[in-house]
């Protein structure tokens, strides 16, 4: 047993005189090289050796397998490749309208792989790669392509119109170009003989049109919205207006009066405070202590005018439905005013009297 070794007492042996010559470099050359390594950096060897020879015996069949891949994958590509550069040679595909930005990035690309490839057959052979060019190639390629990023995702959607279009011959139905204006539409549908009929005494069709309709009265478009009611009847408009007149005759003050008389519930007494009311009164009695004390007359202004105006007329409504009673001939039975309906009459606008004055003439 002692004349066979092992492979990793082997490496031992032949690692050790280097380890010497580290350790040592004035040291003669080591005669036995066991006798001078110690055994636990033996042992440590020996592990070293062993765990690379199990790497290497469980990464050899992946290693076999990838390669046959690639190398399947090298001729599916190289086939593939020559049938496009057969095709664009034979002027299938159309190469020479395109867009730019994709040329750049395609060409961007195939330099990239290129020098890719050269690193790794580099690096297979044992070659140093700190010197080479194309470590900086690659990173300038690199830089570039992701500063197009950004442009290359503002031009998706165009770039995949195009080809959809390409390739399906025709655009899809939510498309925005179906909504484009149309050119055709603002030509004349007419053709030439109908446009000179009038000319040679026929009758156009313009004229045909206006003989066809007649003397109609012109009614314009309806450019405001209104509320359709063409399906409403003559009886649903009188039931409509009867509605109406029942709740005003339910609102009316005869017949609160009468509900409050009649019903059993207390009475309430409320105390009403009108806060504008109130307000309106304590300006006016602040105008009317300011004129007195300093002996002046203030203007009214035109809204508190009109506010006055509105409030008085309001008064004057009340004062009236003393004297006057409410229509409720609509709770029973009859027909009741219909006020509503019937045409107000027009204020009879007074026509300010203005004279003109004539210039003088002075000698």
């Amino acid at each position: 047993m002692r004349g066979s070794r092992t492979g990793s007492e082997a490496v031992c042996l032949s690692v050790a005189p280097v380890l010497v010559e580290v350790v040592c470099p004035s040291a003669a050359p080591v005669p036995n090289p066991r006798r001078f390594v110690p055994p636990r950096l033996l042992y440590w060897i020996k592990m070293a050796a062993s765990i690379d020879n199990y790497l290497i015996e469980s990464d050899l069949p992946k290693a076999e397998n990838l390669l046959n891949l690639l190398t399947e994958q090298v001729v599916s590509v190289t086939g593939h490749i020559r049938d496009l550069q057969k095709k664009i040679k034979d002027g299938v595909f159309q190469t020479a309208k395109g867009l730019s930005f994709l040329d750049l990035r395609y060409q961007l690309l195939l330099f990239y792989l290129q020098d890719l490839t050269h690193l790794i057959s580099l690096k297979t052979e044992g070659a140093k790669i700190k010197e080479s060019q194309a470590i900086e190639r690659v990173m300038a390629v690199r830089t570039v392509l992701e500063k197009m990023r950004p442009l290359d995702h503002k031009l998706k959607y165009q770039i995949d119109k195009l080809v959809r279009t390409a390739v399906t011959g025709s655009l899809a139905e939510n498309d925005p170009l179906h909504l484009r204006p149309n050119p055709e539409n603002l030509m004349s549908k007419l053709s030439e003989s109908e446009e000179s009929g009038g000319e040679d005494g026929l009758p156009s069709v313009s004229e045909k049109k206006i003989a066809a309709f007649g003397d109609r009265k012109y009614i314009p478009p309806k450019i405001a919205p209104m509320h359709y009611d063409g399906d409403v009847t003559e009886a649903d408009r009188k039931k409509e207006q009867q509605d109406r007149l029942r709740r005003s005759a339910l609102r009316s003050s005869v017949i609160q009066e009468l509900r409050e008389q009649y019903s059993d519930t207390p009475e309430e007494i409320r105390d009403r405070r009108d806060f504008q009311t109130e307000r309106q009164s304590r300006d006016d009695q602040h105008r009317k202590n300011y004129e007195e004390s300093m002996m002046v007359r203030l203007n009214v202004p035109k809204a508190e005018r009109l506010a006055r105006k509105r409030s008085m007329q309001g008064m004057s409504g009340q004062l009236n439905s003393i004297t006057h009673f409410s229509d409720i001939s609509a709770l029973t039975g009859g027909a009741g005013r219909q006020d509503e309906d019937s045409p107000r009459p027009k204020k009879q606008m007074m026509k300010k009297k203005t004279k003109k004055r004539a210039f003088k003439k002075y000698k």
